[in-house]
């Protein structure tokens, strides 16, 4: 797709996280807080060292040093609440949504993001990592955007379906004990139009509150043109396509789900994974790592032990699950080469399914936890906590949280009744015939969507930005501190010429 231009009078907030004053001077009160990246608009005044500018909302004086040209790769780690939602945008501005959480969350942060999409917007790419609903269901608010579309829409492979087998057929385990697979995968757009028309696949006869929500979802996105291609992603893919090194800044390897080829499925098909339906189903997550010059960063959705498992023994060659510290030792060895990051999105919201031995291979600096309130799971876990902290790199290993990093009753007073609120507007400006009642409605409407927006888009969510050699990541604070700071900020920088990024904490030498 064509890079969208930079305006001419644009700048970006240089490293790490600089202020807007007042007046041209290092004395002059702070009037906003940036963070790297952040876009400036130069208002055409100059003092000397100091450049007028406007960003957040905020107009003022920044120093010369404070100013960049070139922009950041940014990951953004939505609070979705329970489930996953990222977004990331590249220097040479590409935007992919990397799954969309389970309600409205991811909605609302784009929404305020892109201006309300008020003009035409197409998202590079859309990844569903696998079909659990806290993944993929917020994708069905963006296909209700007529100015919104996806270039393409990735998934893992996995469809859900109706009847005895709800992830596709498996046929029966062969005599001699070998494993069963699932060879009913939706690989490309015509084999997704061909499953959809042949509805009985997913409509239930008792009525559509019983249809299966991601075929379901899916149909809605395909019929109204918020995607034409659709394809699954899998290991033999190497890279995203055209996200090879070379093909942009920001390379996009693709290591999981490890599709494999049995007889009678010369197309390929995913293992079935021991266990419940929901291990199979999350364990064939879509494994993503980026990588931008020095800088690592994987996203491996709702992975567990078994599939943690399978991705280890493929990549390495070596047995997952070693008898000795000699095979231990060679297995994160040679797993390292592969899976070793600087940040890591923790896989299925800090549950305790997890393998000890793929965190010590992954051996983040960085670990960021996408978990919510209103759940059962009770994620992020005590000993998933625990674990992140003590096979991640250096003496200070970071663990990030979206649900610690904000509160609903700091941000906004009963969400879940504004809501309900805005379902009720909904239903009454159409018919509301009295001019002036009905634009007292909608303004209560658009004041509720952008406190909701503007509380999903600001709290609990984690801002990792980078230049390929050092990082930022950043959540920004409920109640600004004293100093005017409103970011607690993070710097992972590196010690010596060729070094590894490391964090340095500032009470510590």
């Amino acid at each position: 797709m064509p890079q969208r231009p930079t305006p001419r009078n644009t700048r970006f907030a240089a490293y790490s996280d600089p202020v807007i004053r007042e007046a041209p001077n290092e004395d002059a009160d702070p009037v906003q807080h940036l963070l790297w990246g952040d876009w400036l608009k130069l208002r055409g005044n100059r003092q000397g060292e100091w450049e007028e500018v406007s960003a957040r909302g905020a107009r003022g004086w920044m120093h010369e040093d404070d100013i960049q040209r070139d922009r950041l790769l940014e990951v953004v780690f939505v609070d979705v609440g329970q489930g996953d939602g990222a977004l990331v945008v590249t220097p040479e501005d590409q935007h992919l949504i990397i799954d969309a959480g389970v309600d409205d969350s991811m909605y609302r942060y784009l929404h305020w993001r892109y201006g309300g999409f008020k003009q035409p917007w197409v998202f590079d790419a859309g990844i569903i990592t696998h079909p659990d609903s806290d993944h993929y269901l917020g994708f069905d608010d963006l296909f209700t955007i007529p100015t919104v579309t996806f270039d393409v829409l990735y998934h893992s492979g996995i469809m859900e379906r109706r009847g005895n087998k709800p992830l596709g057929p498996t046929p029966k385990k062969p005599s001699n004990g070998k494993r069963r697979y699932l060879t009913g995968l939706i690989r490309h757009e015509d084999e997704l139009r061909t499953f959809l028309a042949r509805r009985s696949n997913w409509e239930h006869p008792g009525g559509s509150q019983w249809n299966k929500k991601y075929p379901t979802m899916l149909e809605k996105g395909f019929s109204n043109g918020s995607f034409t291609r659709f394809r699954s992603l899998c290991h033999e893919d190497g890279h995203l396509p055209g996200w090879a090194p070379g093909e942009k800044s920001v390379a996009l390897e693709i290591l999981g789900p490890i599709l494999e080829r049995p007889s009678g499925a010369p197309d390929g098909a995913l293992r079935k994974l021991p266990g419940s339906v929901g291990i199979t189903k999350n364990g064939h997550s879509v494994v993503i790592r980026l990588v931008y010059d020095d800088v690592t960063i994987l996203l491996g959705g709702d992975l567990n032990i078994p599939s943690q498992e399978l991705l280890l023994e493929h990549h390495t060659g070596l047995h997952p699950r070693p008898a000795n510290t000699d095979d231990y030792d060679a297995l994160v060895a040679a797993g390292r080469g592969t899976f070793e990051v600087d940040v890591a999105k923790a896989c299925h919201h800090g549950s305790a399914d997890i393998s000890t031995r793929f965190l010590a291979v992954t051996n983040p600096i960085a670990t960021i936890i996408s978990s919510g309130d209103a759940e059962s799971h009770a994620h992020p876990r005590a000993d998933a906590l625990g674990a992140a902290g003590r096979y991640g790199r250096g003496s200070r290993p970071l663990v990030f949280s979206t649900e610690l990093g904000r509160s609903w009753n700091n941000t906004i007073k009963r969400p879940e009744a504004l809501k309900a609120r805005l379902q009720e507007l909904n239903r009454l400006i159409p018919v509301t015939t009295d001019g002036r009642t009905r634009n007292r409605l909608e303004r209560e409407f658009n004041d509720i969507v952008e406190k909701i927006d503007r509380s999903v888009a600001v709290y609990g969510t984690v801002n990792v930005r980078t230049d390929g050699n050092r990082v930022v990541i950043a959540q920004k604070l409920e109640k600004p501190r004293g100093n005017g700071s409103k970011w607690d900020v993070y710097r992972l920088d590196r010690r010596g010429h060729g070094g590894d990024v490391q964090y340095r904490s500032k009470y510590e030498n």
